[in-house]
This record gives structure tokens, C-alpha cells and sequence, in this order.
């Protein structure tokens, strides 16, 4: 397969992916559908008097669209649940439902609370983003070359913007956990990228007569074993989670896996025939000053 020849092609996939998530933040307001981590709501403990499980919890929760709300363990037969705002009525309704389908309870707290991830945290995670960034840029330009650390922090972002670009379109919920899935995509798309820029960086000492595309696609062709074999692996376990794990995690999930695979398809469509467009746009630039320097020195 001609990855390198049909970069433009990959180019363009990459951007009708991209362009309308970025379009749909700019649009929506707010940008992403934020959960009550980010926007706060009501905190409610709860302790049953008779043996419940949180399954249970979450079925009565399902018939007022609290199914996503943060519901955890706090003792025998007790449990916290965080939930968006709620009025009195709404919170009636809910404790005469749970009543009636689980037993008798007592109400320990019931209290609003702010949001536990706030401006700055977010923030800081930008932050966070944008120092990993310039730092690999630096690490893999003394190690391999500083066109190669372009093109992967270029991969990376690629990566971040195909996942929260999704989330804004389809307008699913943010919570907590997808910060995690953001930061573990990042680790996890870099590490991929390397591992063919590692190739190339080999197969360039042994070059003999074959073009840079040619190098590339046999650099690729190399690691694409080792590649798929790899994120197949991950993709199994992500979908067992998303498809069996409990309503906290999906969105974890589900984050890890678009970035997965965005992260793959970057690394081996997007990072590599970026490098090669990038080394020939500097040597371009290159041989235009030295044509320059001839011009001006010349008698």
C-alpha cells in the first residue's frame, strides 16, 4: 500500500473529521456537554435498611434520566450519588420512587454542591497539554531530528482534536474521567509515532538508491505488524469496558477508544508523510537561500 503517495487523501480524512468538531464547539454553548463535575448539582447519601445493590440504585435513577449521575459505595447498604441540580419536587419524586422500589431509608446529606472540576483544574490540564508538547518537541528533535518532533506533536494534536472534536458533535458527556482519556491518549499516540520514525531513522543510515516515499512506505510497512497487532489488543479490552463496564466508565472508554484509533491512523497516515512534506519544504527552502548567496557573492 502507497501510504506516502496518497497523503493528501489521509490529509483530507483527517480534516472532514476535525473541521466540524471544531465547528460545533464554536457553535454550542457551552462547547462541550459538561457533566455535573464540571457545573456542580446535589449531593445525596444514602443508607438503606435492607440489603441494596448500586444495579438497583441505578434502575430508579433510569426513570428520571439520572442514569450518568455519580453514583459510589459509602458503606454497607449506603451510597453517595451526585446528580445535576435538583428542585425540591424533583427531589421528592426521586426519594418517594426509591422508597417505594427499595425500602425504607435515611437521608445522611442532601446538599448542593459546586463543581469539583472548575476553570482552573481545566486550565491547568491545557497547560499540562501545551508544556508535554513543547517537551517532546525537544526530546525527539535532539534524539532523532527537529522535523520529526513537529510532526509528532502535529500526530498528537491531530489525536486530541479528532476525540474532543467528536464528544462536541455528538454532544456527549464530559466528565472527569475524560481528562484522564485525554492525557493517556497523548501517551499513547507518541508512543506509536516513535516507534516508526525509529524505523525510518534505521532504514535512512542503510538508504541506497530508493526515493524518501519509498523509505517511508517500507519503514511503515515494517512496523505495521507490531502496529496493529498492538491496538487491536487495546480495542478489545475498550470495548469490553465500554460495552460491560457500568455508566461511569463509558465515557472514559469511549474517549480511549476514538483516540486509539485516531492515534493509529495518525501515526502511520499522518506523522510520517508529514515529515516527508516538512523535509522538503525545509531542503526547498534550503537551496533557495544557497541560490540567493550565489547570486549576491558572484562578480
Amino acid at each position: 500500500m502507497n501510504f506516502v503517495g496518497r497523503r493528501k487523501l489521509w490529509y483530507a480524512i483527517s480534516l472532514l473529521v476535525i473541521i466540524p468538531g471544531l465547528i460545533a464547539m464554536l457553535v454550542n454553548r457551552p462547547a462541550l456537554n459538561f457533566s455535573i463535575d464540571f457545573t456542580g448539582g446535589n449531593l445525596l447519601q444514602l443508607k438503606f435498611e435492607r440489603p441494596v445493590e448500586s444495579s438497583q440504585v441505578r434502575e430508579v435513577l433510569k426513570e428520571f434520566n439520572l442514569e450518568k449521575s455519580s453514583l459510589q459505595t459509602a458503606g454497607e447498604n449506603e451510597f453517595l450519588l451526585r446528580t445535576p441540580v435538583l428542585g425540591e419536587e424533583e427531589t421528592g419524586k426521586l426519594f418517594s420512587a426509591l422508597k417505594e422500589k427499595l425500602g425504607n431509608f435515611e437521608i445522611k446529606r442532601n446538599e448542593k454542591v459546586g463543581a469539583t472540576i472548575g476553570r482552573e483544574i481545566t486550565r491547568n490540564a491545557l497547560y499540562a497539554l501545551i508544556i508535554a508538547s513543547g517537551l517532546m518537541l525537544i526530546y525527539i528533535g535532539f534524539r532523532f531530528e527537529f522535523l520529526f518532533g513537529v510532526s509528532a506533536v502535529v500526530a498528537l494534536l491531530h489525536d486530541v482534536l479528532v476525540t474532543v472534536g467528536l464528544f462536541a458533535l455528538f454532544r456527549w458527556e464530559v466528565d472527569s474521567s475524560f481528562v484522564a482519556a485525554i492525557l493517556t491518549i497523548i501517551g499513547y499516540s507518541i508512543n506509536d509515532t516513535i516507534v516508526i520514525f525509529d524505523r525510518i531513522r534505521e532504514n535512512l543510515r542503510m538508504r541506497k538508491k530508493e526515493s524518501l516515499e519509498e523509505l517511508v512506505n517500507r519503514s511503515i510497512k515494517q512496523s505495521l505488524t507490531r502496529t496493529i497487532s498492538t491496538v487491536t489488543t487495546v480495542i478489545i479490552a475498550l470495548v469490553a469496558l465500554l460495552t460491560l463496564g457500568g455508566e461511569t466508565t463509558k465515557g472514559f472508554a469511549l474517549a480511549m477508544l476514538i483516540g486509539t484509533v485516531s492515534g493509529t491512523y495518525s501515526s502511520i497516515f499522518t506523522a510520517s508523510p508529514l515529515w516527508i512534506d516538512l523535509r522538503r519544504l525545509a531542503e526547498g527552502r534550503k537551496k533557495a537561500f544557497q541560490g540567493r548567496e550565489r547570486r549576491v557573492t558572484s562578480p
